[in-house]
């Protein structure tokens, strides 16, 4: 149905004399305070965004994505999938920067990843939306800045859950006089989370081997194992536009008026958005690590340990943990692998400098009396279902 109406001629109608402003300026202000958030509080984000198949294209090219499912429809088809599917780290980007206008617009830093999972595909031309539960606020002293834990979820146009995870972001305290941010509804709608998910993976007998690497099938991965993955990637200002693509609204990340007002470690140059050093990190792991993978089962627990600024350039380091058996009748395994990310120094160069404490967590070190890793930006530990060699 289409209604039509005539608007009338347009003519300019402000006043051409002198304005008086005070009264009538408006300065909207987006993100929260500690004290604005609540356990139990769930917050409905705006906008959603449909991921076409353009942009997911882009996203694995820009990304360093190697695994043919995310590359070639033929392939993915081939595998059991309707086609290409979203790379599941432009499902995770994406998702968490819905989430930022009321999570985190506000926070100093974003402290980590914990569960992240993806119960099922993503296809271009789905739209996801995304609905964050607040967990936890940790108060850490009257006028320090605390801890609020949160669990965000992604759906689909079809109400499916394709993506849940936990996190953990640093909020200042609300500063004297300044006002807060609008309460969500008192009813708080429905958050179909979950706490064991059930995964819908593609499985057909037969898939093409000529698309994918002749080292990267389960049985090549053993644990203890170390790669050091062979390209870097430096980052330009490319970030300012892809924060823009995946929907991220914190300024710390293209706005240098912000950022540069900023004190402490986070001030200087906007700093890249972490979902995408993220990805340019599992990227250029995927050669050697996901290449046959048949899906990416998820992450356990992650933190980017140092800031990115355009002009680094990024190196990834991957350990195999472990080596398990795949779902009941599938010809695939499950690998569990650290991934570690450097910075302005290569893997053999981490390593040397490092040594095996390259692998320990950063926030470890201080009660296990070690230095920390000022070239270390991110770790986080992986999961995925990879394929076994055909016979």
């Amino acid at each position: 149905m289409h209604r039509e109406f005539a608007p009338g001629r347009q003519m300019e109608k402000a006043p051409a004399g002198p304005l008086h402003l005070p009264d009538g300026v408006r300065a909207p202000s987006y993100g929260r305070y500690l004290e604005e958030f609540n356990a139990g509080q769930v917050f409905v984000h705006p906008r959603g965004m449909t991921l076409d198949r353009g942009l997911c294209q882009d996203f694995a090219t820009t990304f360093l994505e190697h695994n043919p499912l995310y590359l070639n429809a033929e392939y993915a088809m081939a595998c059991g999938y309707e086609t290409a599917p979203a790379s599941p780290l432009l499902v995770l980007a994406t998702v968490l920067s819905l989430g930022v206008q009321n999570d985190s617009e506000k926070a100093i830093a974003h402290l980590g990843y914990y569960d992240v999972h993806f119960p099922r595909p993503v296809y271009p031309g789905d739209t996801l939306r995304a609905l964050t539960r607040v967990t936890h606020r940790q108060e850490r002293g009257p006028t320090d800045p605390g801890i609020v834990s949160v669990r965000t979820i992604g759906l689909n146009q079809r109400d499916e859950l394709v993506l849940q995870y936990d996190r953990k972001i640093l909020v200042p305290r609300r500063p004297a006089g300044v006002a807060g941010a609008a309460a969500p509804a008192a009813e708080f709608p429905a958050f179909p989370d979950t706490e064991q998910a059930l995964l819908r993976i593609p499985d057909v007998e037969c898939r093409p081997t000529h698309f994918t690497g002749a080292a990267t099938f389960f049985e090549d991965f053993q644990p203890g194992q170390v790669i050091l993955h062979a390209n870097g990637r430096t980052v330009t200002d490319e970030h300012f536009a892809w924060t823009y693509r995946v929907g991220n609204t914190h300024p710390l990340h293209f706005d240098r008026l912000y950022s540069t007002a900023r004190s402490g470690a986070m001030s200087g140059e906007p700093i890249v958005y972490g979902g995408l050093v993220f990805a340019w990190l599992a990227g250029l792991a995927s050669r050697d690590t996901s290449d046959n993978a048949l899906y990416d089962l998820g992450y356990t627990e992650g933190y980017h340990t140092q800031p990115t600024m355009a002009g680094d350039t990024l190196y990834a380091i991957s350990r195999v943990v472990e080596c398990e058996a795949g779902p009941p009748g599938m010809d695939a395994g499950i690998v569990t692998l650290q991934l570690i990310g450097v910075k302005n120094m290569n893997g053999r160069t981490a390593l040397d400098t490092y040594g095996a404490d390259l692998f320990l967590k950063e926030n470890d070190k201080r009660k296990l009396g070690k230095e920390k890793a000022p070239g270390k930006i991110f770790e986080i530990e992986r999961r995925l279902l990879i394929r076994k060699r055909p016979v």
